[in-house]
């Protein structure tokens, strides 16, 4: 199976701007890249735009890549309506990322890891060290989910498993969308190249992960 480009296409095309507002914890965040002389940033499935404009505002070079065109064209026209500059991709983050060695000095990936199978993550993450400058930082939210009995919305349209831990939703705006379920044990041992500087869980039920990369990783 391979991550629905078409999926993701329609969800956009049909909701637009999936999400406005940034996450709850990127004022602190931004603090923090900012404290921390952060001055370009990768944000790993930007969908449309909310975390590139945020990261714009904010005065960072930013980098998005998104798999979904529709997400990618909302986001461009955001930043021209907002007078913005991001260097903004088509691409797919489970696959080789279009970046050179040790060029981010931090990466986000807010809501957007968590939907694939462990293997694809895996590689993700490998991508991830690859791009990130020596001691870069991490922000990474992925969904903390329910007993498999209590799964709310996937309830909704039912849920088909296709592989350990991973699900996809039979219906709905995220139909045909893979789930990986992820628990704290499980985010911290594929993160164990990265120093967690803070871990935590925000408002909508995910995990919150502040990292920065070990140096002999």
């Amino acid at each position: 199976m391979k991550l629905d480009k078409k999926a993701w296409d329609k969800a956009f095309k049909k909701e637009g701007k999936i999400f406005t507002k940034p996450q709850e914890d990127m004022p602190r965040i931004v603090k923090f890249f900012k404290k921390n002389e952060v001055k370009r940033v990768l944000d790993l499935g930007c969908g449309s735009g909310r975390h590139v404009v945020y990261l714009a505002k904010n005065d960072f070079e930013v980098y998005g890549i998104d798999i979904a065109k529709s997400g990618i064209k909302i986001a461009k026209n955001w930043l021209k309506e907002e007078g913005l500059k991001a260097n903004l991709k088509v691409g797919d983050i489970y696959k080789k990322l279009p970046y050179k060695d040790n060029f981010f000095d931090a990466i986000i990936c807010i809501r957007t890891l968590n939907h694939g199978k462990i293997e694809w993550i895996r590689r993700c993450i490998k991508e991830m060290k690859r791009v990130l400058k020596p001691n870069g930082f991490i922000f990474v939210t992925v969904h903390k989910h329910l007993a498999k009995k209590k799964i709310p919305k996937e309830k909704l349209y039912g849920i088909k498993w296709i592989a350990p831990r991973t699900y996809i939703i039979l219906g709905g705006p995220e139909k045909g969308i893979p789930h990986y379920r992820f628990n704290k044990k499980i985010l911290l041992k594929e993160f164990n190249d990265f120093k967690i500087l803070d871990f935590w869980i925000d408002s909508e039920n995910y995990y919150c992960l502040l990292g920065q990369l070990k140096k002999n990783h």
